[in-house]
């Protein structure tokens, strides 16, 4: 199976390399100045799961190669359109793609681009970063993709897809309903990187503070109610369970949102907090915490855009 990987940053390149390692065919589909420093000193992985130096193929966007088995994405949203269309000429009739993003949006659009059955889902659960010389940092316990066909059917392609996933060092997970799996993360993802960012803190010391908690709890609260307006798959009571996971997290955890912030970098509004205002606008839904977030993040990036 031909896999290619868009990209080599922190998701990636760190699923990228673990195939790699496990001597999958993967291909990294880079920007120029990454294809010359990956060429001249490899991919490099610092990893509590075991460190990697490898020399992986690589392409451009201008170059040609026949279409792919399996495209796998995890640019961020704001980056999507331009990936469409860089990975327009590697995708043939059979190609799957399976997207890594946070949120739900980004389906449309590649089920638009690419057909309703291109696209399958998935999600990661990781921790990475760039360090100054360009290696991939990996820090936490957890490494997990998964992934499945839409609607949940056990397709052919997909137990393919699983052969060659499954043992990897890294946790490739088939799941049994990526989509109720897909929401679920969205919903934690919006409340997470929402909350952190609106308060500029790690989880830890927002929570301690009874009024921290109301907060988080009534986030949740409003995200639970606007997917349950537009039918989302999603668990009855879900929110409760997104508020332990959220007290259960480490008191330094921060949201990659809020990372993005201190580092005056795009953020993903529209996608996240935004699609979910407008979906609540639609149902008549009131979200006045999640209306509070996203004016802090819309404030943030017209900020950031006269600084340029």
């Amino acid at each position: 199976m031909r896999i290619l990987m868009v990209g080599a940053g922190g998701i990636g390149g760190y699923f990228g390399a673990r195939l790699l390692e496990k001597g999958e065919d993967v291909t990294f589909l880079v920007r120029e100045g990454r294809k010359k420093k990956i060429e001249e000193e490899g991919l490099r992985v610092n990893s509590r799961h075991g460190d990697l130096h490898l020399q992986p193929a690589l392409l451009t966007k201008t170059m040609q190669a026949e279409p792919f088995d399996i495209i796998l994405l995890s640019t961020k949203a704001y980056q999507l359109e331009q990936a469409i269309e860089d990975i327009r000429p590697f995708v043939g009739e059979q190609t799957m793609i399976l997207p890594l993003l946070n949120g739900i949006a980004h389906v449309e659009q590649l089920v638009s681009a690419f057909g309703e059955d291109a696209v399958i889902g998935g999600l990661c659960f990781i921790e990475t970063t760039i360090g100054e010389d360009g290696s991939i940092v990996q820090t936490s316990p957890i490494h997990q993709l998964v992934y499945g066909e839409r609607g949940g059917k056990r397709t052919s392609r997909i137990a393919k897809l699983k052969a060659h996933f499954d043992g990897t060092k890294a946790e490739f997970v088939l799941s049994e309903d990526i989509d109720q799996d897909m929401w679920h993360k969205y919903m934690f993802i919006t409340a997470m990187s929402g909350i952190t960012s609106l308060m500029e803190s790690p989880i830890g010391p927002i929570r301690k503070l009874p009024s921290g908690q109301s907060a988080i709890r009534s986030l949740l609260e409003e995200l639970e109610a606007v997917m349950t307006a537009i039918d989302a798959p999603i668990k009855k009571g879900i929110a409760d369970i997104q508020l332990d996971k959220v007290n259960s997290m480490d008191d330094s955890m921060k949201s990659s949102m809020q990372r993005d912030m201190e580092k005056n970098q795009g953020i993903e509004a529209d996608h996240l907090q935004g699609h979910l205002i407008e979906k609540a606008q639609q149902e008549g839904v009131s979200v006045p915490v999640l209306e509070t977030v996203y004016t802090k993040l819309k404030l943030y990036e017209e900020n950031n855009d006269r600084k340029k």
